[in-house]
């Protein structure tokens, strides 16, 4: 198996091992709040959580992150949880239709924007205009970037490239990964030249840089829905989704590179 394949499989599968300890019965009487979160959301939501059970006195909830579409995918099969964030529209959407969320709760809490990167040290530049060819830049590797058929952050690199005329010269040289994390750390080992990611993992991460930046009408506003779960009995559930509305959770949030919409459902 190639080295990248290994990687890529490697992280996510340790992503994912907290989904998977989450389904033995012992959860259900847990006084833990249980988070599934987008991967891309790691570094904001230790920060603001850690300040909510500092103010709280409140038992430290556990986190499970990985690609949107898999939380949505594990809630689907049982995997109890109390609060689902979703880096995307339409796997909340999804949620919501197979009657997995309470819809009263939904809230479009950030937006986002998605770039692309190099390593650090990089003298790589592109610039993402109408007609973007990359596979110069990219040689004989491959472009860094989520499944672009599920994983939210790929699916808006792909629209992208598509609008600007750029992605059929590029689709043969995709190294697809199950959630963004996996492909920042791609580009952060230097296995591939470019990447896909939002621009606060590459904010999260000093190993690689913004080359460039899509322009926001070449993809779907970048909108992250957090809502709580059709069943959760957590009666701190509702305590924790006011707070991540609240200025606390707020500065953790902007700290790195979110924009705070905090809008009901109906208004996004």
């Amino acid at each position: 198996m190639p080295s990248n394949r290994r990687n890529v499989l490697g992280f996510t599968a340790a992503l994912l091992i907290g989904v998977a300890s989450f389904t033995g019965p012992a959860l259900a009487q847990s006084k833990e709040l249980v988070i599934f979160a987008a991967a891309s959301l790691k570094n904001a939501l230790d920060e603001a959580t850690a300040n909510w059970v500092k103010e709280s006195g409140k038992p430290a909830p556990k986190i499970s992150y990985a690609a949107s579409n898999a939380l949505a995918k594990q809630l689907e099969q049982g995997a109890p949880a109390d609060l689902f964030l979703s880096a995307d529209l339409d796997w909340m959407d999804y949620a919501a239709g197979k009657n997995l969320i309470n819809k009263d709760s939904r809230i479009s809490l950030l937006a986002n924007r998605i770039a692309l990167i190099a390593p650090a040290d990089a003298t790589t530049t592109v610039t993402l205009a109408p007609g973007v060819d990359l596979s110069a830049a990219l040689g004989s590797s491959r472009l860094a970037m989520g499944n672009v058929d599920s994983v939210p952050a790929g699916k808006y690199g792909k629209a992208a490239l598509e609008k600007l005329g750029g992605w059929d010269k590029v689709k043969d040289k995709i190294a697809q990964s199950d959630n963004v994390r996996a492909a920042l750390l791609l580009v952060s080992r230097g296995e591939a030249p470019l990447g896909i990611v939002y621009t606060t993992d590459a904010a999260a991460d000093p190993k690689v840089k913004v080359i460039a930046t899509f322009p926001e009408d070449t993809h779907p506003p970048i909108v992250y829905p957090v809502a709580i779960t059709k069943d959760s009995a957590n009666p701190d559930a509702q305590g924790f989704l006011t707070y991540l509305r609240g200025n606390g959770a707020k500065a953790s949030f902007e700290k790195q590179g979110f924009t705070v919409l905090n809008k009901p459902a109906s208004s996004s």
